[in-house]
C-alpha cells in the first residue's frame, strides 16, 4: 500500500496543536503524526505551506445543500449532492437529515441512506430522521398536519431500518417513555426537539435513554426562573449533548455564550449546520413540503417569516464560533468533529488525528476556511 505524509505549519490531533510534525497515512487509514525528520524516504509528501491540518468535520444534522433538498427527493443521488456541497466547507461524515413527512415518505428516507451507504457515497455515516413526532406547538418550519405521535409500528420501522448510525429526534409529549427506551436500547440515538415539555420530563426522557438536543434555544420551551423547560434541562443534565446552529441567526450570540459556561459535562455543546439547499448554491429560493423558502441576507424563512433551518456550512460555523462567540480554536474545532464524533458514537474512527483512526482530514487556511478534504485517506477537495 501506498504511505502519504501531510506538513502543514500546525497539525490539531483532536485535543491539541501540533508544529513540526506530519501526518503519515496508509490507504484510508491514519498512521500517526511524526517528526518531519521521520518521514519514511519511500513516502509521498505533500506540504501545505500555511493554514493546519484537522479532523474533518461531523455534522448532525443536514437537510440540504448545493440545491438538492432530502425531504423534496429521497434517493441516493440527492444525498451524493449534499454531501458533495458540504465536503467543500469541511464535513467529512455527515447525517442527511429527513424532517417531518408522511410514512411513506420516511421509509423512502430510510431507504435512500442505505443504499447511499452501501454505495460508498464518502459524507453519508447514517440519517436523522427531525420528526414527524414533534409538538405541534414549538413545530418550527415542521409541517404541523404531519406531525403525531411515535407507534410501535414506527420503532419497528427505524430498528429494521439496516443503518447503524440514526440520529432520532423526538418531543417527549408525543413519544412515549418505554417507546424512546426501546430505541437506545437497540442502538438509536434519540434526541429531543420541537418540544414545549417541562424540565422534569427531559429528565425522564434522559433516564429513559435519550443521549441529544436537537438546536438548543430553537423550537422549545425556554429557560425561566420557575420553569427551566427543555432548555434549562439541556445545560443541566450532563448526559445530554447539544446542537447549537452558530450562524448569529438562531441564536444570540450571548445566549450561546452563556450556554457553553453553564453546560455540565461531560456532555457538551457541538455545531450543526441544519443546512438546507441554499448552502453552497446559489439559488434563493426552495420548496419545502410544498411551501415556499426564501434567503433574505443569509436567513432562510417560510412566508410567515418562521426560520426554515439554516445557510451555514460547518466551516462558516467555526469562524462564527471562534470570532463572535470568543471560543478558543482548539474547543471550535472539538465542536466541530470530536464532540458531535462522541455524540453520534462514531469517534472510535473519526473526530481525531490518531493512529487506526480513518484518514478523515481538512485542511483549513489562515481565515478557517476549508481549502482540502479528504474522506478515507482520499483527496475529494483541494
Amino acid at each position: 500500500m501506498s504511505l502519504s505524509a501531510l506538513i502543514a505549519p500546525r497539525l490539531f490531533n483532536g485535543e491539541t496543536f501540533v508544529e513540526g510534525h506530519a501526518l503519515l497515512l496508509e490507504a484510508e487509514t491514519i498512521l500517526g503524526l511524526v517528526p518531519r525528520g521521520d518521514i519514511p524516504s519511500h513516502a509521498a509528501v505533500t506540504t501545505f505551506p500555511s493554514g493546519l491540518l484537522a479532523p474533518g468535520f461531523v455534522d448532525a444534522q443536514v437537510n440540504g445543500g448545493g440545491g438538492f433538498l432530502f425531504n423534496q427527493t429521497p434517493d441516493a443521488p440527492t444525498l451524493d449532492g449534499i454531501v458533495t456541497a458540504h465536503r467543500r466547507h469541511g464535513s467529512t461524515a455527515l447525517l442527511p437529515t429527513y424532517i417531518t413527512d408522511t410514512a411513506e415518505g420516511m421509509r423512502n428516507a430510510i431507504a435512500a441512506a442505505r443504499q447511499a451507504i452501501a454505495e460508498g457515497v464518502p459524507g453519508v455515516a447514517g440519517i436523522h430522521l427531525e420528526g414527524p413526532f414533534l409538538s405541534v406547538a414549538r413545530k418550527g418550519a415542521h409541517d404541523p398536519n404531519l406531525i403525531r405521535p411515535l407507534t410501535e409500528e414506527d420503532v419497528g420501522l427505524i430498528l429494521d431500518s439496516g443503518i447503524d448510525t440514526i440520529l432520532l429526534t423526538v418531543a417527549p409529549e408525543n413519544a412515549p417513555l418505554p417507546l424512546i427506551r426501546r430505541l437506545a436500547d437497540a442502538g438509536v440515538i434519540v434526541s429531543l426537539g420541537h418540544s414545549d415539555t417541562s424540565y422534569e420530563a427531559v429528565m425522564a426522557a434522559a433516564e429513559a435513554g435519550a443521549t441529544g438536543i436537537t438546536h438548543l434555544f430553537n423550537a422549545m420551551s425556554p429557560l425561566q426562573g420557575r420553569t427551566p423547560g427543555v432548555t434549562g434541562a439541556a445545560l443541566d443534565h450532563g448526559g445530554l449533548w447539544v446542537g447549537i446552529i452558530a450562524d448569529g441567526l438562531h441564536v444570540h450570540p450571548g445566549s450561546l455564550s452563556l450556554a457553553l459556561r453553564a453546560k455540565k459535562a461531560p456532555g457538551r455543546l457541538f455545531l450543526v449546520t441544519d443546512a438546507m439547499p441554499t448552502a453552497g448554491h446559489p439559488d434563493d429560493v426552495f420548496h419545502l413540503n410544498g411551501r415556499k423558502v426564501t434567503r433574505r441576507n443569509g436567513a432562510l424563512t417560510l412566508e410567515d417569516g418562521t426560520l426554515a433551518g439554516s445557510d451555514l456550512t460547518m466551516d462558516a460555523a467555526l469562524r462564527y464560533t471562534v470570532g463572535h462567540l470568543g471560543v478558543g480554536l482548539g474547543e471550535a474545532l472539538r465542536m466541530a468533529s470530536l464532540y458531535p464524533a462522541q455524540f453520534l458514537r462514531l469517534d472510535n474512527r473519526r473526530g481525531r488525528l490518531a493512529p487506526r483512526y480513518r484518514a478523515d482530514i481538512v485542511h483549513l487556511d489562515e481565515n478557517l476556511t476549508a481549502q482540502g478534504v479528504w474522506i478515507a485517506g482520499r483527496r475529494l477537495v483541494g
